[in-house]
């Protein structure tokens, strides 16, 4: 690895990132650089990495969690990782792809406004599972968005309690890997309201394919039919889900890139 190694920091929705460019695949961080990077304490803080190199030629987003461990998707940044490569000139606006570990995406990204990302189908894994929190058990649904989810609907999402530890997902073989837990509330004006719990990275402020399968639950448990739109509201802004005929997801949202760091210290 380089000596001095260059870090962005940016967000979608709060849901925060530290990017790193690196198209030759010459720097790949290890998961104990990774957990001090994201320290909130001690490092630049963020709920996870996003390396972005290529492979066959195309854009790959390398993303970790704080913790350093492997995640599959990003909705929040990938979307991110897109206007990266938009406001630094390696990629003109319009419509482009990028891989991942759930297979190639498709984003729509203009020069300024928001970003829109089809993250392909959203699908229910059928069975009831019950995620428990504070001494309070709720039952939901098992959702995959390419990573998994598990969502469950409360009064009001402030009754959860905190979300410092992992809430406890049954039944516990749904998920080896670990699972996403969302808990949502049903708005008056017919919007979404949620909080979520990651794997790897704990309550975060926002979470892109955690919408995705918030939407998917909320049509679902309101009887609805697809094609459907929510407008769904996590701690840290909002976003809106478009799921099509065919149970594929759009998500749209704003990313935002804040500022340079030397990520020497620690490497």
């Amino acid at each position: 690895m380089s000596e001095k190694l260059i870090g962005t920091y940016g967000h979608g929705t709060e849901n925060d990132f530290v990017i790193t460019f690196d198209p030759n695949n010459e720097n790949e961080l290890t998961p104990q650089q990774i957990l001090r990077i994201c320290n909130r304490q001690t490092g630049i803080g963020a709920d996870g990495t996003i390396r972005i190199t290529k492979v066959d030629g195309k854009w790959f987003m390398d993303y970790r969690n704080a913790d350093g461990s492997v995640a599959e998707m990003c909705g929040n940044g990938i979307r991110v990782m897109a206007r990266y490569l938009v406001e630094r000139g390696h990629q003109p606006a319009g419509i482009f792809p990028i891989n991942t570990r759930d297979g190639m995406k498709y984003l729509a990204v203009p020069e300024k406004e928001d970003i829109s990302v089809n993250l392909g189908k959203v699908q229910e894994n059928y069975g009831e599972i019950t995620a428990t929190a504070n001494g309070k058990t709720w039952t939901g649904y098992n959702i995959s968005t390419g990573n998994p989810h598990a969502v469950v609907f409360v009064d009001d999402v402030e009754d959860v309690g905190d979300l410092k530890s992992p809430p406890q997902v049954a039944p516990a073989d749904e998920y080896l890997d670990g699972v996403n837990v969302e808990f949502v509330q049903f708005l008056e004006n017919g919007e979404l309201k949620m909080r979520v719990h990651e794997r790897g990275s704990g309550e975060t402020r926002s979470c892109g394919t955690g919408t995705c399968a918030v939407a998917l639950a909320a049509t679902l448990k309101k009887g609805k039919s697809l094609p459907i739109k929510w407008v769904i509201n996590p701690p840290g802004g909002r976003l809106v889900v478009d799921i099509d005929g065919h149970s594929n997801a759009t998500l749209t949202g704003p990313a935002v890139l804040i500022a340079d760091h030397d990520l020497s210290k620690y490497l």
